[in-house]
């Protein structure tokens, strides 16, 4: 039973970062800015796709008893304690990824826009890291793996670490090449995860 609320809670934790990421890229577009550009500049970056993909179906599996091969979302353990730990990872997660976007201010994007990037963001959750929404979202798959600690969970928790880092070197080569100097010196204050 308890085990079924940590379920449905993180089903609403996953639910509440759709909607902050898509209501950003929204509230962006009635100002005339296309938010999402995510594979303009490498086709490659669609590779991500599927695993957030079958992330969301697993979970959504999970949450609402839906096909899916059993052994995929098996736990590998029964304590709970981990799954509330999740639950608290994953609202962390939450709070930084709302900070993260209003830091951002006009500046999001998801991808790299190099037809009308914005201002270099350097304050506010920007000042600690130099990737804070790329450390929230790492913070939110390892809760989602304390509560779901499934292999699905277990591949998400290797791949998407890997492909946000691979995503960073590149946004950081177009970030040196647009903003030249005021990058590099940012760089030297501010580390790139924490």
């Amino acid at each position: 039973m308890e085990n079924n609320i940590q379920i449905n809670l993180s089903g609403v934790c996953f639910a509440l970062l759709v909607v902050l990421l898509i209501g950003r890229s929204l509230l962006m577009r009635k100002k005339g800015i296309k938010a999402i550009v995510f594979g303009r500049t490498d086709r490659s970056d669609f590779l991500l796709l599927p695993v957030v993909l079958f992330l969301a179906y697993s979970l959504t599996a999970s949450i609402f008893g839906l096909p899916m091969w059993q052994p995929l979302i098996k736990p590998f353990w029964e304590l709970l304690i981990p799954g509330w730990i999740g639950l608290v990872f994953c609202i962390v997660a939450l709070i930084g990824i709302a900070f993260g976007l209003i830091s951002f201010k006009d500046s999001f994007r998801v991808g790299i826009d190099e037809e009308k990037p914005d201002k270099l963001v350097t304050s506010g959750f920007f000042a600690i890291s130099r990737n804070p929404l790329y450390v929230c979202f790492i913070i939110f798959i390892i809760g989602m793996f304390l509560i779901h600690r499934n292999i699905i969970i277990s591949c998400v928790l290797i791949l998407f670490p890997l492909a946000i880092h691979r995503q960073i070197l590149r946004e950081e080569t177009f970030l040196k090449e647009h903003y030249s100097n005021g990058y590099i010196e940012y760089c030297e204050k501010v580390r790139r995860y924490l």
